[in-house]
C-alpha cells in the first residue's frame, strides 16, 4: 500500500524558509517519481515542482524557480521541498505526490498517489 506523509509546514514571515518533507512507502518496485503541489483557498491544485525518476531532472513552476529546491533521499525514500524567500502568495496547503511513471509537464493528474498535505502560512 502505498503511502505519502508531508510534514515541515507552518507559519513563517515574507522573507523566511521552510523546508517540506515527504516520506514515500509501499512502491514494488521501489521505483516512482515524486512532485510537490500547493492549494490555495478558491484556486486550483496546481504543480510546484517535480522530479524525474529517470534521471533528478526537475521541473518548477515559474513562479518559484530560484527560490524552491526540489531533492532526494533515494536510500531513505523521503522527498524535501527547500522553500527559501517565501512570499505571501505561495502561502497554500502543500501536496507531495507520487507515480510510477514520469510524465512532463508537473501537473496534478500525471500522478496517483498522494499525502494528506501541510499547511504553508506566509505572513507578518
Amino acid at each position: 500500500q502505498v503511502q505519502l506523509v508531508e510534514s515541515g509546514g507552518g507559519l513563517v514571515q515574507p522573507g523566511g524558509s521552510l523546508r517540506l518533507t515527504c516520506a514515500v512507502s509501499g512502491f514494488s518496485p521501489n521505483i516512482y517519481s515524486v512532485g510537490w503541489f500547493r492549494q490555495a483557498p478558491g484556486k486550483e491544485r496546481e504543480g510546484v515542482s517535480c522530479i524525474s525518476s529517470i534521471d533528478g531532472t526537475p521541473d518548477y513552476a515559474d513562479s518559484v524557480k530560484g527560490r524552491f529546491t526540489i531533492s532526494e533521499d533515494k536510500a531513505m525514500n523521503m522527498v524535501f521541498l527547500q522553500m527559501s524567500n517565501l512570499k505571501p502568495e505561495d502561502a497554500a496547503v502543500y501536496y507531495c505526490a507520487a507515480d510510477p511513471l514520469f510524465l512532463r509537464p508537473c501537473e496534478a493528474s500525471h500522478y496517483d498517489y498522494w499525502g494528506q498535505g501541510t499547511q504553508v502560512t506566509v505572513s507578518s
